[in-house]
């Protein structure tokens, strides 16, 4: 049986998953001036407690958290537009968690989400859901109308351009990958991603689709294109932890 390790979860994630990223962007978030406070995120003096099932897990909480800081005004403003929030049943220590599982709730086109029968339920993270759902028609109208306002055809046009900028080169880069020597050996590697239909060129230069590099001077870290990220993230050589992305 194949396993894999998304890069997306289109379908949503796990209860932990929405819980741990809400603590990541609470102590992470923008502050707002006192007298330009609209959204209030309750108290967040306290370093908050993570606890992660595996490095999946880690990896995906990091990654909503830190989408939902990167669009947290365009965020802000779809619930203070839909009228949303403020709400008297969600506290302000919620509404971290009402921020991240908004921002994911729109990246899946405010479809519902999967839910998992192995996972144990986190009842905040089921209230915050059935909420937003019940208001996903306005939450569709609010984000329509912010990226009307904005003449967007998306939300990441909405970003500030020196953003859009960073992304860009950043997501031009080549992927970095180490071998962990503790599980497989390199000749190993190599002969699997040959089977695998993927070819070892000599610099990152000579790259075409499914194609690899090794590094010139760390021979355990590998090269490859990064419009490769997904797939790779679904082949068995990272779901057995022999790869590890950089």
């Amino acid at each position: 049986e194949k396993r894999t390790m998304t890069l997306i979860e289109k379908n949503g994630y796990h209860d932990s998953v929405y819980i741990n990223a809400a603590k990541i962007f609470q102590s992470i978030h923008t502050e707002r001036h006192k007298d330009r406070i609209l959204v209030r995120y309750g108290d967040d003096s306290v370093s908050p407690m993570l606890a992660f099932t595996d490095e999946h897990s880690q990896r995906v909480s990091y990654e909503l958290a830190f989408s939902a800081l990167k669009y947290q005004d365009l965020l802000e403003e779809i619930l203070l537009d839909s009228c949303v929030y403020p709400c008297q049943s969600i506290p302000d220590e919620l509404t971290s968690l009402l921020v991240v599982m908004l921002y994911d709730l729109q990246d899946r086109k405010f479809q519902a989400r999967e839910i998992f029968d192995e996972e144990e339920p986190v009842a905040e993270v089921r209230k915050i859901e059935r909420y937003l759902y019940s208001f996903r028609t306005k939450l569709a109208a609010a984000l329509a109308r912010c990226r009307i306002k904005h003449d967007a055809l998306s939300i990441e046009y909405i970003l500030p351009e020196t953003i859009r900028k960073q992304e860009q080169r950043a997501s031009a880069l080549p992927l970095c990958v180490w071998i962990n020597t503790l599980k497989i050996s390199l000749q190993d590697v190599f002969r699997d991603l040959k089977k695998k239909g993927f070819t070892r060129v000599e610099t990152v230069s000579d790259f075409d689709y499914y194609t690899y590099c090794v590094d010139q001077r760390c021979h355990d870290v590998l090269f490859f294109p990064s419009s490769l990220k997904e797939e790779l993230l679904n082949l068995d050589l990272f779901a057995d932890y022999k790869l590890l992305l950089q």
